[in-house]
């Protein structure tokens, strides 16, 4: 039975160290990976901190930023006001941030976004039990997809960005012309 412990702690550790050893890792890359075969999203419906319901579907015809993150996560915590600023830029114009809170209750989501020096106005989603990030191909957290206005994935990005850089911005408005 010792032996069965120590294999699942360790095993789980090991889950732990990929998931910041690839965060770590595609943070230097401060890109979006193309997905050229723009496969169409996987479906959701969830909640906010506020009970108010959410179904991905609902926002077709916008450009739409899903970010899957934690609040244990340092990368995930240094780019929400990044975020913030991306969704003041482009707010009236299709598009949505969609920031999915991974295996969290709503009192933890909600001390984080009242600690934060920057409100933050795009909806928090939780997926407490993680049923929707393991139908998407999240490498580590954070990571964040680009949708365009049918749904489908364009971009990912594994790892903290400073998403008000100049060299997202193209990217997003070519899929708000398309």
């Amino acid at each position: 039975m010792r032996h069965q412990v120590r294999f699942w702690s360790q095993g789980i550790a090991g889950v732990v160290l990929l998931l910041v050893l690839s965060t770590v890792h595609a943070e230097s890359a401060q890109t979006l990976l193309p997905i050229p075969e723009r496969p169409m999203a996987p479906e959701f419906v969830l909640v906010d901190a506020d009970g108010k319901q959410h179904r991905l579907s609902d926002y077709r015809g916008n450009v739409v930023a899903i970010n899957f993150w934690a609040t244990w996560c340092p990368p995930c915590l240094r780019e929400m006001p990044s975020m913030q600023r991306l969704w003041d830029r482009w707010k009236n114009k299709n598009f949505v941030i969609l920031a999915i809170d991974v295996g969290e209750d709503d009192e933890t989501v909600f001390r984080f976004t009242i600690e934060l020096d920057t409100p933050l106005e795009f909806p928090l989603l939780l997926d407490r039990e993680g049923k929707v990030v393991a139908q998407w191909p999240v490498l580590g957290l954070p990571t964040t997809f680009i949708l365009d206005k049918q749904g489908r994935v364009v971009y990912r990005a594994v790892g903290g960005r400073e998403w008000d850089q100049a060299e997202f911005y193209g990217p997003i408005e070519s899929l708000l012309l398309e």
